[in-house]
């Protein structure tokens, strides 16, 4: 009887730890072009960007999907230009290295956020 609760106690805490782990991309990301904060939050299965400072804060800025590795995917508006990329992030460090693009592909721009 010990036995079988002592395994139901581990077999919970096994499976709920990895669920309880935060993402490395929930958190609060300095965008270096314009000083605005921007913080990534769980949101269904993807991770939404809310602008924290500045004249845009509270608004969205779009959403990315953990694609695994450190990669994500996704979307980002860039609110004072009113364009929205499609593009990919990779975590490197306390880096967010950001790469989207506009009409199919043929306008893309880089950016590197730095983690708070």
């Amino acid at each position: 009887m010990i036995r079988k609760l002592v395994a139901a106690i581990a077999l919970t805490a096994i499976f709920t730890v990895p669920a309880l782990a935060k993402n490395p991309i929930e958190r609060a990301w300095v965008r270096p072009s314009t000083g605005v904060v921007i913080k990534f939050t769980p949101c269904g299965a993807a991770f939404c960007a809310i602008v924290q400072t500045g004249k845009f804060a509270g608004q969205s800025a779009g959403s990315m999907t953990d694609t695994g590795g450190g990669n994500y995917k996704g979307s980002l508006t860039d609110l004072e230009k009113k364009k929205t990329y499609n593009g990919k992030g990779r975590l490197s460090g306390n880096n967010l290295n950001l790469k989207g693009c506009v009409l199919g592909g043929l306008i893309c721009i880089g950016e590197v956020w730095k983690g708070q």
